[in-house]
């Protein structure tokens, strides 16, 4: 696939820590850390009988950046067609057809075609802002439904994890720290018992603007594992760690 098959305002950037190539729009949706990040801290299940199923998909990135951890099929769920064309065109350009399905399909319907309780990893770069929040809403269709819970909020987000994975299966989330404490709670209620939690700063010295968060449906309470903090990039706005890794792959 080369450049000559990309729609107009397309590109393809890479993931050189992974060597994965993806097709992005500025116009429609492009990944960010969070995305990378997420699929960093995801531990899907490795077998290759198991199954991962990649929530609020996008463009495909967590399941793109996340292949190379596992043998089993994982499955991208995006609601909007211009993305999961993007998702499914990028699969082909890294080859990894055999690996990843893309369907285009609203997650709310998850249970016409995905079967109760018979998915062993669940990911999710949810929406993060509240529909209420009209001042933040992006007024491009793509993106506002990207990133304000129009199409689905995050308590509709746990009922169905919770009802697609298996017991023991895991849940694995980026989000934004304000929203916290309603985050734990609604994940409790939902039978997924939070276990690990990351927070991401993106300077020395500035509050968290992201939190990692992995949840174990019918996981027993308490436990929870607060894991050391991860600075994305030194004062001058350069990645530096683990985040320079990720994306530029190791000196």
């Amino acid at each position: 696939m080369t450049k000559s098959v990309l729609y107009a305002g397309e590109r393809i950037d890479a993931l050189y820590a992974n060597d994965i190539k993806i097709i992005q729009s500025p116009q429609v949706f492009s990944f960010s850390l969070d995305a990378v990040l997420l699929a960093h801290f995801a531990q899907p299940i490795r077998k290759a009988k198991g199954l991962v199923v990649d929530l609020c998909a996008g463009n495909g990135a967590v399941a793109l950046f996340m292949a190379h951890k596992t043998q089993a099929h994982i499955m991208a769920v995006e609601i909007q067609e211009r993305l999961a064309d993007m998702a499914q065109r990028s699969v082909q350009l890294n080859n990894l057809q055999d690996q990843i399905e893309v369907r285009n399909a609203d997650l709310k319907d998850a249970f016409n075609y995905l079967t109760k309780d018979t998915v062993d990893t669940i990911t999710c770069n949810p929406p993060y802002f509240p529909l209420e929040v009209e001042s933040k809403r992006n007024p491009n269709e793509h993106l506002a439904l990207a990133r304000h819970e129009i199409a689905v909020n995050f308590a509709e987000i746990c009922q169905i994890s919770s009802g697609l994975l298996k017991m023991g299966g895991k849940l694995y989330l980026v989000h934004r720290p304000d929203r916290l404490p309603e985050l734990t709670t609604t994940l409790v209620e939902n039978r997924l018992a939070p276990k690990r939690i990351q927070f991401i700063h993106p300077k020395p010295g500035q509050e968290a603007n992201m939190v990692l968060i992995e949840a174990i449906k019918d996981g027993k309470p308490n436990g929870v594992r607060v894991l050391p903090a991860i600075v994305a990039a030194d004062e001058a706005g350069n990645y530096t760690g683990i985040v320079k890794e990720l994306l530029y792959g190791k000196e």
